[in-house]
């Protein structure tokens, strides 16, 4: 058997940048998961003695604080300020431009429509720098937009992991009942990358092994995209998860990872492949 790497896979920018940030912060907390990989939060509590506070309650005055990945409602940045913590901010780039884009056209009196899952802590981030939280709106299909009281003009985000042909659904959808749309393609280009990388492999692989944390959105996705091209894909957080009888009379299996997943996982994984069955070659 032969084991091919996607293209593209595992750490995004904004990834990198908020380990590299952690780690220049040892004995800080970061203010829910820095990132959706337990194993890498793990890593980063045992090696540099970085906290995980879920609330704001778990928050001392004196703790220096690192903002997770995804971002925190703006009024618990406030509320961090405002109590003297030191705050670093490790939010993605890519993150913070749905934030001001969505502050920025509330302002100007757009109705706002938000492309994601209303739980995700990213969107949770973003819906809050609203001005008027009432005429901000989260949508996951087309159809949720006929029933909500949009008005006139209507500015339209997404979700940085998001799928691009299903925020073009709820684009398409706004275009035929309101008569201005401002329409912001937030969606991170990594999560492109990733995506088109594992859609490819698998049209080719046998078997299809998707690294990442079970909650990440992007890995998710991929996992999804996969499953497209190869029934037997699979959705695995590290190599513990890894079933000798999936590699049965197994040819090429693919592997792809979610934008939070370290390399040092994927290594894992493919060792523990490896231990399990004869690989010839490892692309």
């Amino acid at each position: 058997m032969k084991i091919q790497l996607a293209s593209s896979y595992g750490f995004c920018f904004g990834v990198k940048r908020a380990i590299e940030i952690a780690e220049e912060h040892q004995g800080s907390v970061t203010y829910g998961p820095l990132i959706h990989n337990k194993d890498e939060i793990n890593r980063l509590k045992v090696g540099f003695n970085i906290g995980l506070a879920e609330k704001l309650d778990d928050i001392h005055t004196n703790d220096a604080v690192v903002i997770r990945t995804h971002g925190i409602p703006k009024d618990e940045l406030a509320a961090l300020n405002k109590q003297e913590n030191k705050v670093i901010d490790a939010t993605c780039p890519y993150v913070t431009t749905p934030q001001n884009i969505v502050e920025k056209m509330s302002e100007e009196g757009y109705s706002i429509v938000i492309f994601g899952d209303k739980d995700h802590p990213e969107i949770k981030g973003v819906v809050s720098y609203a001005v008027d939280p009432d005429d901000a709106f989260i949508v996951l299909e087309p159809e949720e937009l006929d029933a909500l009281p949009l008005k006139g003009k209507v500015a339209v985000v997404s979700q940085t992991t998001k799928k691009p042909e299903d925020f073009a659904k709820i684009v398409n959808a706004l275009m035929s009942t309101r008569k201005e749309i401002r329409v912001f393609n937030t969606i991170c280009n990594a999560t492109f990358e990733n995506q088109d990388a594992a859609s490819e492999l698998a049209k080719d692989a046998d078997i299809m092994v998707v690294i990442g944390g079970k909650h990440s959105s992007n890995t998710k996705q991929l996992h999804s995209i996969c499953k497209r091209d190869c029934d037997d894909s699979y959705l695995i957080e590290n190599c513990e998860e890894l079933e000798a009888s999936w590699f049965d009379a197994k040819v090429l299996c693919g592997i792809s990872a979610g934008a939070s997943t370290p390399d040092w996982v994927v290594q894992n994984v493919i060792n523990k492949i490896q231990e399990m069955k004869k690989v010839n070659e490892i692309i």
